[in-house]
């Protein structure tokens, strides 16, 4: 029987859903990256920066949170999930909202640094940790739907509630309200509904139903797996990621209305939400990331679509196409973690994952601006993202089943044991 969480109607492991995907719904992707392009006027009219200076804050971001995730997975290994995003939570809504009191450049520097040590907390790292906790014959379904929807709605809803506070109070205070939404809605949820899943022993089986806590870090990144996974989803990630923050300015460039190049980036977030969900079901059901890799082929014919089509309705299946890929992406990551390596160290493992996407998520963008203002143009950067997403596909396509990495953690483990076994044998002789 399900345990309660107190409220009587959920039980704890459906708990755990509804407040990861609220949790996540008010992390940083949704109130800080998604929203920044709606703040970087202001600011810099207000200061008389440059905008470049401003956008000096997303690699700052992206490298804060790629040092940073090894150790929020770390202690969430060690202390807990739940204690770890509640602190910091109250952490990351004090610095967003201390945004609005910067008077510098070198202190939008600083604040924004804090942004990323304590808004990773907030990221994917210790929900997915949660939630393959808490499920296993439906974790990929339950880890593409809290990371899918969590960051669709949030991605979608902030930015209509951050421009809306902006037209009252001015940008310092829609930060101010952002600290207040993450502080009043994330905090209580997380508090009053989530909660740790049993311990390992209990929850944690493999797919042919074999127990299998799973590998240390050190144990896991000697395998093949390991490395296959760390330049196969960051790489494809960073070129998915770097092609969604320029659609927009790539079709207005061709001089298509600013209606319709919105429209079609609406496209691509929908669909990536779709496509992590449904990617998180097919692996539930076929137990091998090689079924998932046409589609990152199809998310690759995308590319090109994009690039060379001036057909609207070719445009909207472009991206769909991409949808379908960066969406497979962010579900096959923690799904094969989990799978590959079991829980006993998902955090620490996870956390050096996600630093890898949080550097090619970082700074491929910037490398495509930097190509462009070279060049004059994205059509260089595009051919190698087309051949990025490539190499990722032909990787995934070479992954080991799941079931070969964890049945030789089992036989490494019965091992040990007897060899624990014969060692007391001889010292009692």
């Amino acid at each position: 029987m399900a345990r309660s969480n107190g409220f009587g109607i959920l039980s704890q492991a459906h708990g755990a859903v509804l407040s990861s995907t609220i949790g996540i719904s008010v992390g940083i992707t949704s109130t800080v990256m998604t929203v920044f392009g709606l703040f970087l006027i202001p600011i810099s009219e207000e200061f008389g920066w440059t905008r470049s200076s401003v956008a000096v804050v997303l690699p700052i971001l992206a490298i804060t949170s790629a040092l940073i995730y090894p150790v929020i997975g770390h202690l969430a290994d060690r202390y807990g999930s739940r204690i770890v995003v509640l602190l910091g939570s109250i952490l990351f809504a004090a610095s967003v909202a201390l945004v609005s009191q910067v008077k510098g450049l070198f202190q939008f520097y600083a604040v924004y640094t804090l942004i990323g040590i304590t808004g990773s907390v907030l990221g994917p790292i210790i929900f997915t940790k949660v939630i393959a906790g808490w499920f296993n014959k439906n974790r990929g379904f339950y880890l593409g739907m809290v990371s899918g929807v969590g960051n669709g709605v949030g991605s979608t809803v902030m930015p209509l509630i951050v421009a809306a506070l902006m037209a009252e109070y001015g940008w310092r205070g829609a930060y101010q309200g952002i600290g207040l939404i993450i502080l009043c809605l994330g905090i209580p949820v997380l508090y009053f509904l989530l909660r740790d899943p049993p311990p390992l022993e209990i929850s944690e089986v493999t797919p042919d139903g074999e127990s299998a806590v799973g590998y240390s870090f050190s144990q896991a990144r000697k395998t093949k797996a390991f490395w296959m996974i760390i330049l196969a989803i960051p790489l494809c990630a960073g070129c998915m990621m770097a092609v969604f923050i320029h659609v927009v300015p790539m079709l207005l460039d061709r001089g298509f209305p600013v209606g319709q190049a919105t429209t079609v980036l609406a496209t691509f977030a929908l669909v990536t939400v779709a496509g992590q969900i449904c990617a998180g079901w097919l692996l539930d059901r076929l137990a091998n990331p090689r079924v998932v890799a046409p589609l990152f082929l199809v998310a690759m014919l995308g590319i090109p679509l994009l690039e060379f089509s001036d057909s609207y309705p070719v445009l909207l299946l472009s991206a769909a196409m991409m949808g379908i890929g960066l969406g497979t992406e962010f579900g096959l990551l923690p799904y094969s973690i989990s799978r590959y390596f079991g829980l006993k160290s998902y955090g620490a493992i996870s956390g050096v994952m996600y630093s890898a996407v949080a550097m090619t998520t970082g700074f491929l963008p910037v490398l495509m601006d930097v190509v462009f203002d070279l060049s004059g143009s994205y059509q260089i950067a595009m051919v190698a993202i087309t051949a990025g997403m490539l190499v990722g596909s032909l990787l995934v396509a070479f992954l080991p089943p799941f079931s070969a990495v964890m049945k030789k953690t089992s036989a490494e483990k019965t091992a040990l044991h007897l060899g624990d076994l014969a060692d007391e044998k001889s010292m009692s002789l």
